[in-house]
């Protein structure tokens, strides 16, 4: 039995029940030089049923038909300028994967950037999608699926769904080059958490090691781990298959409080704690109510009938509740004793911000 197959043996073996509560690494880390490429690209949507840009505050997009037709030879004089409803500029973006090759067909997205209604019904023509080094890496053409819809009536009215503005080509642009890119670096591959940890990190490197043998794996930084794999690239995707199935066993992530103060949004991570804290917390309530009155004037008194606004303003507090708070209260203590006071999304923001103030919440407050 070769070296490989035995490797492949025991890692089959190590993905067994006993690590239930562990995740692959390919679920935890990237590996330096496979990523995704953004690339962007500026094109023409036509076939629209009068949708279009309203070409006279929208001049890039007659300039954008003129240079079009100039190219299949047709020159549109200087002194016309044509209005056209069905003819829309748009944007064209997409997502290369790692080693795509020339003739595979990745998804693209369009959207308008002039003042056009709906793309529904249009067709891109075609748009070359340039990386950020300025290089054409596909091709983009075809019909546009949208999943929003507008419609107006002729006195004005209008009524909107989702988003009519923007849509999708699936596989609707083809690669043309492949983007460069290099998994290792004489034989060196460098595996980086996509949240970093100490903990986490030091866990691969044991992992790795005791997998492959002791020296493999190195830790550099919280976040990357330096891997040294075969130099031959057919034994190197081996190796990287073998080792992205492994199962670590993740720490734990830090304590942390998100909120949303403009939505109310509030996320709190399990492993929160607190210290002794007594909590009182009262609700004031403003109510405005207008009810405006009609003044009429007296039979044959030359007065004219006004509105007399009157408005009534009522303060209501309700009456605070206090509860307490013990030393290593967990998440779910937490929420069973703000809920048993009755505070709204807003209320347990303000508690929450407090709370860190007075040092009685361990955990990280972030708002957003």
């Amino acid at each position: 039995m070769t070296r490989l197959n035995r490797l492949l043996w025991a890692t089959l073996l190590s993905l067994s029940p006993l690590v239930a509560q562990a995740e692959r690494i390919k679920d935890l880390v990237s590996i330096t030089g496979v990523r995704e490429n953004q690339l962007v690209g500026y094109g023409l949507v036509v076939g629209l049923p009068g949708t279009g840009d309203q070409t006279s505050q929208a001049p890039f997009t007659i300039q954008s038909i003129r240079n079009m037709l100039a190219r299949f030879g047709i020159k549109v004089p200087d002194n016309v300028n044509p209005q056209l409803k069905n003819v829309a500029a748009v944007t064209v973006h997409a997502m290369l994967p790692a080693f795509a090759k020339p003739g595979q067909s990745i998804d693209v997205t369009v959207s308008s950037i002039g003042n056009a209604g709906s793309l529904r019904g249009g067709s891109l023509l075609m748009a070359p999608l340039t990386g950020a080094d300025g290089q054409v890496y596909a091709m983009a053409q075809g019909s546009l699926l949208v999943g929003g819809l507008a419609a107006s009536g002729q006195d004005g009215s209008r009524i909107t769904v989702n988003v009519p503005s923007a849509g999708r080509i699936p596989n609707g642009a083809t690669v043309e080059r492949q983007a460069p890119g290099q998994i290792a670096s004489n034989g060196v591959i460098q595996l980086n958490l996509k949240n970093s940890d100490f903990t986490t990190a030091h866990r691969l490197v044991e992992a790795i090691n005791g997998q492959f043998g002791e020296g493999v794996a190195r830790a550099v930084d919280a976040t990357s781990i330096a891997v040294t794999g075969p130099l031959d690239s057919d034994k190197q995707i081996t190796f990287l298959s073998l080792l992205e199935n492994l199962q670590v066993k993740p720490a734990e992530a830090s304590a942390k409080v998100v909120v949303n103060s403009r939505t109310g949004t509030i996320v709190i991570g399990g492993t929160v704690r607190t210290l002794p804290a007594a909590v009182t917390h009262g609700s004031l309530t403003v109510t405005i109510s207008e009810k405006p009155e009609v003044s009429q004037p007296e039979p044959f008194s030359k007065g004219e009938t006004t509105v007399v606004p009157r408005s009534e303003i009522a303060v209501e507090q309700a009456t605070p509740r206090m509860f307490k708070l013990d030393t290593g209260n967990t998440l779910d203590d937490v929420v069973r004793a703000i809920n048993a006071v009755g505070a709204s999304p807003s209320d347990l923001v303000a508690i929450l911000e407090a709370l860190s103030q007075a040092g009685a919440l361990r955990a990280e407050l972030i708002v957003i």
